[in-house]
């Protein structure tokens, strides 16, 4: 006698977790301190962090898993009035990618409030058509003010444009920030992972070791040398002893910027190598061997090929 049976579907796949995918775009005001809450929301530093404006110069995503979303989150350049070609490839590549974001995330200084460059976004992003739903508004650096001062500066943002939410934040103790990756992986859509989940950030480990040796660069010469300066991994070495060798040249605009660089018998030149040396050593847990040199690449910031590189749009 036959016997059949119903087959059924196993239960690991009715059990199995959908996973969800999508992007966050961190928008700003320039040192409202975008690249230093995206470096905690990853939980590793894949964005440069200094105390001046215009550090972030092009698109940087940092990939988080959290509660079974990956969240992409897209560091944008500070957005300012740009006046300079490079400065306004920089702000029009920031605005570009909220059209494209599941998420756009104001962040707004609490210090600082709701000055002529946070109205300006704020005022923009609502000609944008980002729907309400997609918008929401974080405020850092709340350790330094008081809760009445940040609760106005909530109750001003809102009666302009409403966000859907409103977080507070400190992203330099992290402080709040898993509440916002709580939220940002609930909203994120259902889809397959974008990345690898080990991966933290787009970028190639090149593309991090020159930025990495751009921000020792600019916390050590302040105003002497203009943000026009940028920095090229020429080469990238692997060591039978398990190190590397990499070899970088920072370009500038004049040979007066070179000579500024290299510093009185190279000395400046040789405080900023240690100094990347030393961070480079930490993030990739080895030796590393860093050879620097200065070259000299009049008016760089006209050339398409270089804004290219840098993921930016030229500006006509």
């Amino acid at each position: 006698m036959a016997v059949t049976t119903e087959l059924e579907s196993p239960a690991s796949s009715e059990s199995e977790e959908r996973t969800r995918a999508g992007f966050v775009a961190l928008i700003g005001a320039p040192n409202a301190g975008k690249s230093t809450l995206l470096n905690q929301l990853v939980g590793t530093k894949v964005a440069i962090v200094t105390h001046k404006v215009q550090t972030t110069r092009s698109v940087i995503r940092g990939i988080a898993m959290h509660e079974g979303a990956q969240i992409v989150f897209v560091d944008t350049p500070g957005i300012f009035a740009p006046k300079k070609r490079l400065e306004k490839a920089m702000v029009s590549t920031a605005w570009a990618q909220v059209a494209d974001a599941d998420i756009t995330a104001v962040l707004i200084d609490a210090r600082v409030g709701l000055d002529e460059a946070a109205l300006g976004i704020i005022d923009r992003l609502g000609e944008s058509g980002a729907r309400e739903d997609k918008r929401v508004l974080i405020l850092n650096k709340i350790d330094l003010v008081r809760r009445d001062a940040l609760l106005a500066i909530t109750a001003e943002v809102n009666a302009r444009l409403p966000f859907s939410r409103t977080f507070m934040v400190s992203a330099a103790n992290g402080d709040g920030v898993s509440d916002l990756l709580g939220f940002f992986s609930e909203a994120m859509p259902e889809g397959p992972y974008l990345y690898p989940e080990d991966q933290v950030s787009d970028l190639p480990i090149r593309a991090i070791a020159a930025e990495v040796t751009r921000e020792k660069l600019m916390l050590r010469l302040h105003q002497e040398v203009p943000y026009s300066a940028t920095v090229e991994t020429e080469s990238w070495e692997e060591k039978r002893d398990g190190s590397v060798r990499i070899s970088q040249v920072i370009f500038v605009e004049r040979e007066s910027h070179r000579k500024i660089l290299l510093g009185k018998g190279g000395e400046t030149i040789k405080q900023i190598s240690i100094a990347a040396r030393r961070e480079l050593h930490h993030m990739l847990e080895r030796k590393v061997h860093l050879f620097l040199f200065v070259k000299v690449r009049e008016g760089w910031t006209d050339d398409p090929e270089r804004y290219r590189e840098m993921g930016l749009e030229f500006p006509k």
